[in-house]
Parts: structure tokens; sequence; C-alpha cells
């Protein structure tokens, strides 16, 4: 036996974990596999900042695999032995943080990814993800789809709320952490590709194919992100003031109705910019896809352009619709929920929009929609500020959330409330913000005690006697 020499070691470990401790610095952590979601509790992850997703990927219609790989910088927000990243299916080939090789595992949707040498807090990192599959579905706890949908002609529309973005690229899938990207996709000619922000450009690819590349320069939550493949007739021109306007259809969801309604973009445009202010982004428009009867999909305020499937026979994008959507591009992109819980910051403000253009077409006032909304029982099943995982896209998130700011617009009267829709997204710009943030704006910007009407409107179970 020597025991000197693992004396001497325990020793020298000892003095450095007492200068460590001397010095300040914090142990890595495994970052956790959730920022802690009330609803989805597993949803993002803990220990980093995500500032942008490069992704690239190749994708074959006849199989529907895609070959992809996604390049995430990011920052450590804490000390990092450890961290996951969120992917649902699909097969990771590698991974490397920092140009050097990384360990990894899966489990279940989380991919944990252990470094070559822990990430010190404050640390600007890049993680390169290669991976490959088919990617699929995902179901929702209240029985809707979302992640990656195959069009009956080969093509693909990503759709992604609340945790779909997982079925066809890893990241940190949560609204919390907001990002810009670069996406490219490559398909065989014709196809097209439509995605968030501005076409970069595309480039011919061996084997007849072609690679569309797309810039978000604005951050963008990852429920947000789309991709959409097929053969789309594309449509440019401009609003009133000036802003690009980017519509692509596939040609069998196209319907009178449909082309009546997008063609009115730069109308509806230029009215919510004169409620809510400056449009946030770099150009609009919307995406109509077709999924075929087999498939459901669901309009999506998709950053930039909303999405919208549609099959034959069935209008897709009715005016209001299209309104409502258009809207999310203030309230939901450009100020984007804190957490699932605070959905009806989303969807409340797009009802009302909904009841403010209806006043504006004189189809119904504003305090007729209002009336109707309260009549209906399905909006008190229970407080919009607090939905359950099955209760996210419930009635009462949407007209229960209207109806929150039909009473404000009663208790401050019409000057300051106009002023209030204007000044709450511009308050957190290209950020995020909860129901308890809204709250104490709403108190601070109108100097009045507006904690009865949240009692009641938004938090309170009962209906009240009357409107």
């Amino acid at each position: 036996m020597r025991p000197r020499p693992l004396r001497l070691l325990v020793t020298l470990l000892l003095a450095c974990c007492l200068a460590a401790c001397a010095d300040g610095a914090a142990a890595p952590v495994n970052g956790s596999p959730g920022v802690g979601d009330p609803l989805f509790p597993t949803a993002g992850n803990g220990g980093y900042d995500v500032g942008h997703y490069g992704l690239d990927l190749s994708y074959d219609p006849p199989s529907g695999r895609i070959e992809a790989t996604a390049a995430l910088t990011a920052t450590a927000r804490e000390p990092l032995a450890s961290f996951d990243l969120d992917l649902s299916g699909l097969t990771v080939t590698s991974v490397t943080v920092g140009g050097r090789s990384a360990d990894f595992s899966r489990k279940g949707t989380e991919l944990v990814v252990t470094p070559a040498q822990p990430l010190p807090a404050g640390r600007r990192f890049e993680t390169t993800v290669v991976y490959q599959g088919v990617p699929g579905l995902l179901t929702d706890p209240d029985g809707s789809q979302e992640g990656w949908f195959h069009t009956d002609d080969g093509g693909a529309l990503a759709l992604g709320e609340p945790v779909g973005s997982m079925a066809w690229f890893p990241g940190d899938d949560h609204p919390s952490d907001k990002a810009t990207y670069d996406i490219t996709v490559t398909v065989p000619h014709p196809m097209t590709v439509v995605a968030n922000g501005e076409l970069a450009g595309t480039a011919p690819r061996p084997g007849g194919r072609t690679a569309f590349h797309w810039h978000v320069a604005q951050p963008m939550a990852t429920y947000l992100a789309t991709v959409a493949i097929g053969d789309y007739t594309v449509q440019r021109s401009r609003t009133a003031s000036g802003l690009p306007v980017y519509t692509a259809v596939d040609p069998r969801s196209d319907d009178p109705q449909t082309a009546a309604s997008l063609a009115r973009i730069p109308e509806i445009v230029d009215w919510e910019s004169s409620i809510f202010g400056p449009f946030p982004f770099s150009s609009t428009g919307a995406v109509v896809a077709h999924l075929g009867d087999r498939q459901g999909g669901y309009a999506l305020e998709t950053q930039n352009r909303p999405t919208f499937p549609g099959n034959e026979g069935t209008p897709a994008v009715p005016v209001t619709t299209l309104v409502h959507e258009l809207s999310h591009e203030w309230f939901g992109d450009w100020v984007t929920p804190h957490n699932w819980q605070d959905i009806w910051l989303n969807e409340g403000f797009a009802t009302y929009t909904e009841w403010l253009w209806k006043d504006h077409e004189g189809v119904a006032t504003e305090e007729q929609s209002a009336q109707a909304a309260f009549a209906d029982a399905d909006n008190w099943a229970f407080a919009p500020a607090s939905p359950d995982a099955k209760q996210v896209f419930a009635p009462a998130v949407y007209g229960r959330g209207a109806l929150v700011l039909h009473e404000l617009r009663r208790a401050l009267g019409d000057k300051a409330f106009f002023r209030m829709l204007r000044a709450w997204p511009a308050a957190h710009p290209y950020g995020n913000a909860s129901t308890q943030e809204f709250t104490a704006f709403c108190a601070d910007f109108t100097g009045k005690n507006l904690t009865p009407l949240f009692a009641t409107w938004l938090y309170g179970r009962a209906r009240p006697a009357h409107l």
C-alpha cells in the first residue's frame, strides 16, 4: 500500500474546491428538463437562453423524411455540466458543443447534452445537432394534434402551438425563450418552401433540388416557427404604408372567399396598425395550405404571416379569422406570454379585435358582441387567467378574455383604453409578459383601482347578474 499519493490527491482536490469557493465560483449543474410552466412543466429547458437557430433541412417527399442540422447559439445562465434540448422522435446522429464532440442521450422528448467541458455561466456557445427521420405529430391534452403535418401531395406543414416545434427541430421549446432564425429547406423542383421572416434567397442543389433560405431578424418564440412545403401560388404586394405582403396559397385550397379575404390583408393590417401602433415585423401575409380531409390542423399566428389549413369545399380563411390571426402579430408575437397559463393575453385580445372589426364593418357593435359572449355559458366554464392544460384553447380563454377588455374599456373610457391598447405591447417589444404584469400595467397606466374588475372578469368563476 502506498497511501501518500492518495492523500496528496485528496489534498489537492480539497484545495481546488476551497479555492473555487473562495472565488465565489459555483459548481456546474445539470440544466433542468423544463422551465416549470404550470401547464406544461417539461416544456423548455433550464440553464441557458437561445439567441439564434440555424436550421438546415433536406426534405424527401416520397418518404416524408428529413435529414437536418440544427445549430443553436445560446448563452449559459448558470454553470452547466449538461443541458437539455426538446426533441420528439427523430434520430440524432451527432452533437457538438463549441465545435467539440459532446455526449448525448435521449429520455422521452428530452435530448440531454453533456459537453466535453462544463460551460461557465455567461459563456456564449454553439450546439450543433445532426438528426434525421420522419417528423410526426404530437397529441395535446385537449386531443388536438400539432407538429409536422404531411400533406397528401407529398408536402408538409409545421404547426407548433403549444409544444409542436420539437417535432421537427431541437430547441428550448417554450414561449419564454425567443430567438432569431435562419431556416433553409431543400426540396425537389418545382416545390416551394415558405417559412417565417424574409426569403433571403434560393439556390440550386444537385438532383434537381432547390434550397430556400428564410431569415427571421426579429426574435420569435418556437411555437410560432413554421415551414410550408408544397405547390403554392405566391403573390407579393404592399400595404398603403409600404409594408411588404407575401401570400402563398395551395391552389386546391383556393376559393372565392379566401381570395377575397387575402386581398384585404393590406387594409386589415393598416386598420390594426391605426389602433395598436406600427406593425412590429418586416413583412406580413398568409399561408393557406392543404392538409386533406384526414387531418385537422388549425389556423395559427405564425410570425410574419399566419397559417391556415384548408380542404376542398371549405373556405379556408374567413375575413374575421384573418383579422384575428393578424392581430396576434402584436398580441402574441410581439409581446408573447410568459407561460401558457397567460394565453388569454393572446386570444382574448385577438377575439376583441374581431369585435372591433365587426363594429368597423357595421356587422355588429362591440356591445352586441360582448352581450353575445356574456350569454354564452361556455365562456363561464373557468376563469380565463387559470386554464388547465386541456383548456388552453377553450372558449373561455377567447370570449371571456375579450370580455375583460370590454369591461376595461367601460372603466377607462375610450381615450384611455385605446391608448392602453397601443402602450401595452410597446412596453414589451419582442419580449414576454404575464397576466400579473398586465394587471399591474393597467393600474399604473391609468392610476385607477382595477382590482374589483379583474377579480370578477379575469379571475372569478361566477357569472355576474348582468353585463
